[in-house]
């Protein structure tokens, strides 16, 4: 029993040791780092941090733009139509010229939307054809009864002019004058009535012969519709340029208002550039942007600020004030400097991750002639990528750290060793 007592004692030795261990380190650590720091004191290694001097100089107001070379115009190839495509004239990447063909679709229902407004057209014509010519038969049957009437009145007045003769003479009786008198007003009368039924029917195959004209005339203009849009399956270039963008394959279908391509004025180009929506108030038309590009400096003007914020920043469109770089091609990246404000004296001290960690209001200055960094208030003012715009509590000559701080944000004096 006494020796299995002994055995168990030395387990539990081991495992006291082990547990031990990790409290060692940790005591370890911190006496370390106490011998390093000291309450609000920290001692700093000159090679972990970067030290900058204040300056004084030209001050500019500007932000840092990443920018992709487009054409400065493009026209949009979109299917008017839709339609399977049936051939292709040209390749992308080709010239072109205004009028040239670049693409053919096929539709059989503008086809027969086409066909059907023909036989409507047809019809209305004939239909038209057979109306004028009822009213010209209609002019010739009143022109013939007028001459059989105008005959039977004469004759009439005629058989008139005898029956009085007669009744003076007692040849002829009353009630035979009568007669006559009367057929020769019935006569007259019907002459009358013939003339305004004609009349009127003049009037009607006048109407309708309007209506069929106008009808005719708006079925003509739905078919000059119908085959425009036919035409319209042949995509022609709209201006002289180079067909970019090109996506139509043989044999695809392809949908109204889709997207086709694009036509690009070639030598002409701008810059098109994404900007935080936090310059959204500050970037206006008309700012001044440079670029340095193979060690020659070029000028651009912001030429269109798009209202539109998307994933938090707004586009802009800037244009070359002279001639363009040599060798610039489409989609080229440029890196270049938005001017947002005239540049002005100031005191100045280098961008760097201090401003994230204090948020500009305060840094830590190396006492003159000494090892030793103070925390400082400060007041600063704008800043670009490269400065920051001191406007109170540095001194022209002051050096500040402007590394970060986040290793020792907490503390208040630094001990600067080499």
């Amino acid at each position: 029993m006494l020796e299995m007592d002994k055995v168990i004692s030395k387990k539990r030795t081991f495992k006291a040791g082990w547990l031990a261990a990790p409290a060692i380190a940790i005591a370890y650590f911190l006496i370390s780092n106490t011998a390093n720091s000291s309450g609000s004191h920290y001692n700093l290694e000159m090679d972990k941090i970067k030290v900058s001097t204040v300056t004084r100089g030209e001050f500019t107001d500007m932000i840092p733009l990443r920018g992709n070379i487009t054409p400065s115009k493009s026209v949009y190839l979109d299917a008017i139509e839709g339609g399977r495509v049936e051939q292709r004239f040209v390749e992308e990447g080709a010239m072109v010229k205004k009028g040239d063909k670049i693409l053919a679709l096929s539709n059989t229902g503008l086809q027969l939307d086409v066909i059907s407004r023909e036989a409507q057209i047809s019809e209305q014509l004939n239909n038209l054809h057979n109306t004028r010519l009822a009213i010209d038969q209609n002019r010739l049957n009143l022109k013939r009864n007028l001459l059989e009437l105008d005959f039977e009145i004469k004759q009439s007045e005629r058989k008139l002019a005898q029956h009085k003769k007669l009744v003076a003479n007692n040849l002829v009786s009353q009630d035979e004058l009568k007669a006559v008198i009367d057929r020769t007003q019935y006569l007259k009368d019907r002459r009358t009535l013939v003339i305004e039924q004609q009349e009127q029917d003049e009037l009607i195959r006048t109407a309708q012969i309007a209506q069929l004209e106008d009808s005719v005339a708006q079925l003509n203009k739905n078919l000059s519709f119908a085959r425009k849009n036919l035409e319209n399956l042949v995509i022609k270039a709209p201006i002289d340029g180079q067909l970019t963008a090109f996506n139509a394959e043989l044999g695809e279908s392809k949908s109204r208002g889709s997207r086709l391509g694009q036509v690009d004025i070639v030598g002409e180009y701008k810059v098109s550039a994404l900007i935080d929506e936090f310059y959204l108030g500050r970037v206006f038309a008309g700012q001044t942007a440079k670029i340095t590009h193979q060690g020659q400096d070029y000028t651009l003007t912001l030429a269109k600020v798009y209202a539109e914020v998307s994933n938090g920043r707004f586009e802009v469109d800037l244009t070359f004030n002279d001639a363009l770089p040599e060798r610039i091609r489409r989609g080229q990246t440029l890196q270049m400097e938005l001017l947002l404000a005239d540049a002005k004296p100031a005191k100045m001290i280098p961008n760097g991750g201090f401003f994230l960690d204090t948020a500009g209001k305060w840094v830590f200055v190396i006492e003159q002639g000494s090892d030793v960094a103070v925390r400082k208030q400060v007041r600063l003012g704008q800043r670009n990528n490269k400065f920051i715009e001191v406007l109170e509590g540095l001194n022209e000559g002051d050096r500040v750290i402007t590394s970060s701080y986040s290793t020792f944000i907490n503390m208040q004096t630094l001990k600067l060793t080499q």
